[in-house]
């Protein structure tokens, strides 16, 4: 599939953080973060919009090339897809399984194309961004099989999902909607995020309270790094590609460890509000917004001075996060009203 230059652009934007026109350059994974290229934040963020979801809303996932986000619905077994332009939901969308159902979401924009984890039925819907239907359902390790985060890499067009119960992280061909690789993990796997310009994973392991690092290419693991206490949260990991820095919610010590992506070390330690759970990063502003699931704030991280500028109130039990670099919007997941909060200028 040959994209447009303009699509193309608009992608590398999102994946790298560059806010740049015309040509797109790509910096080194160990270069330096570009200067006069990020954004800067223009005013204070905060709550714009409360949208009714489903039952139990979990995780949301956004499409920056269309600007629609993707929400899993735990108790109901649904994914109700939300426009960011009216802020309203367009669709609901049934994925099957039984309590709990949908756990993770991740989005290929360049496919249009989302990935859910269903638990229990131990399989991945695979849901189309055009037609709002699922088209595939890709079994993994069969039912009663407990499935956490999911990351799509849009430029291999690959789909990472922890698998709890099995201790693995199963690798997807987003091509043939097969499974073509399978990583012994262990530590109970969660969060699942990914950095696509190095092509490496970064997986949270709360029953061990360490990250996984995966090479992409190889699909094994390189380096296990020790975090905070208890990294649970299905989106309890993001990543920075312009910077080549991961973010984790431990959710034992309300804290966020920041790892350096060039040293697979932990860098600093930011404490949180109580039981942190989703972590989005926006890197065109080089900044992290956290879910404090107890508190039911926001924590706004700068990446630059690795301290927490603002505290928002959300709704109640926020959960998962998902940042929109191109409207410069956050969507939030609110577990107990079940409800998205919509975090912008």
């Amino acid at each position: 599939m040959k994209l447009p230059r303009r699509a193309l652009t608009r992608i590398i934007v999102c994946l790298a953080g560059l806010a740049l026109t015309g040509t797109v350059a790509v910096p080194a994974a160990s270069a330096s973060p570009a200067r006069n290229t990020a954004r800067a934040v223009t005013s204070a963020i905060g709550v714009s919009a409360t949208i009714p979801v489903g039952l139990a809303p979990l995780a949301v996932a956004t499409n920056p090339l269309t600007n629609v986000s993707y929400v899993t619905n735990e108790t109901s077994a649904t994914v109700s897809v939300i426009s960011g332009k009216t802020n309203t939901v367009t669709a609901t969308i049934p994925v099957g399984g039984l309590f709990p159902s949908p756990t993770g979401v991740a989005v290929n924009p360049l496919t249009k194309t989302i990935y859910v984890a269903v638990s229990f039925t131990g399989a991945v819907a695979v849901i189309s961004g055009k037609t709002n239907t699922v088209t595939a359902t890709i079994p993994l390790t069969g039912l009663g099989t407990d499935l956490a985060g999911v990351a799509v890499n849009p430029l291999t067009n690959t789909i990472y999902v922890a698998n709890v119960s099995f201790n693995t992280v199963q690798v997807i061909n987003g091509t043939t909607n097969t499974v073509t690789a399978t990583i012994p993990i262990g530590g109970e796997p969660a969060g699942v995020a990914l950095n696509p310009l190095t092509n490496t994973i970064y997986v949270a392991n709360p029953s061990n309270s360490t990250v996984s690092v995966i090479n992409g290419k190889m699909n094994t693991v390189t380096a296990t790094i020790p975090v905070g206490f208890l990294p649970l949260a299905v989106q309890g990991v993001a990543v920075n590609p312009l910077t080549n820095t991961i973010y984790v919610t431990n959710l034992g010590d309300n804290t966020l460890s920041v790892i350096s992506g060039k040293t697979n070390t932990v860098t600093a330690t930011i404490p949180v509000g109580i039981q942190p759970n989703g972590v989005a990063s926006d890197p065109l502003t080089n900044t992290s917004y956290v879910a404090n699931h107890i508190s039911n704030t926001v924590s706004v991280v700068s990446g630059k001075t690795n301290t927490v500028t603002a505290t928002i109130p959300v709704g109640n039990g926020p959960t998962g996060t998902a940042s929109d670099p191109l409207t410069n919007t956050v969507y939030v997941t609110n577990f107990v009203d079940n409800t998205v909060s919509v975090l912008s200028p």
